[in-house]
């Protein structure tokens, strides 16, 4: 997350980093208090409707994005497992902000809104297709990268207008925001979709998943 200000926030979190490693933290302990922060922001700010301060909370922890990659390096323990469950988590991460705003506008004294709690779930599914989308197409060997809503712009997006919108009173700024969120994520994931059927078609050799066929019944 926050991909498009990486250098200068390696540069702010770096201090931290360094401490963390000298008393002994692993990158995988930052990684796992960061998604229960994030997640426990999300589930006990918002469904009360507390937007702004359930907002504040897990921005604080989303940072442990940059700070458990930067002392992975850091410290020469980059692995796969570390990559797997640093993507595992952020999916739990997800989950938690959005399903925290489905239960803000089921809440019948915070959003009340049915229509809303639909909408954002359907966000809230989109953007796991979406991640699903990325993941099942390299793991075939192909690229399914990009699109309107990629993971870093749902995230800030719906934090930055989830603030401002409980600060000013102006709830319609944050309906916009998940209704966008949710057709752009549709249209990621169709634009995903067509992107690896489109590889498929130029490179129709390499398009079989290697099953060997069928026993004769004869033989």
């Amino acid at each position: 997350m926050l991909n498009r200000f990486r250098h200068f926030w390696t540069l702010v979190i770096t201090p931290i980093a360094n401490l963390l490693l000298k008393l002994g933290v692993s990158a995988d302990m930052v990684t796992l208090v960061g998604t229960v922060g994030v997640s426990a922001g999300a589930l006990i700010f918002f469904p009360r409707g507390h937007l702004w301060l359930g907002a504040v909370v897990i921005t604080c922890f989303v940072f442990s994005d940059l700070i458990d990659g930067y002392m992975a390096r850091t410290s020469g323990t980059s692995s796969k497992w570390g990559s797997y469950l640093d993507s595992t988590l952020d999916r739990i991460a997800d989950g938690a902000i959005f399903g925290g705003l489905v239960l803000f506008y089921a809440n019948s004294h915070a959003g009340n809104s049915t229509l809303m709690a639909s909408v954002t779930l359907w966000a809230l599914v989109m953007g796991a297709v979406t991640s699903y989308a990325r993941a099942k197409a390299e793991s075939l060997g192909y690229k399914a990268s990009g699109g309107l809503a990629e993971r870093a712009d749902r995230l800030v997006f719906t934090l930055v207008v989830a603030f401002f919108s409980d600060l000013f009173n102006l709830p319609i700024l944050l309906e916009i925001v998940i209704w966008y969120i949710a057709v752009a994520s549709t249209i990621t994931v169709v634009q995903r979709s067509l992107s690896v059927r489109k590889q498929v078609r130029e490179n129709p050799e390499s398009a079989g998943l290697d099953t060997p066929p069928p026993a004769d019944p004869k033989s």
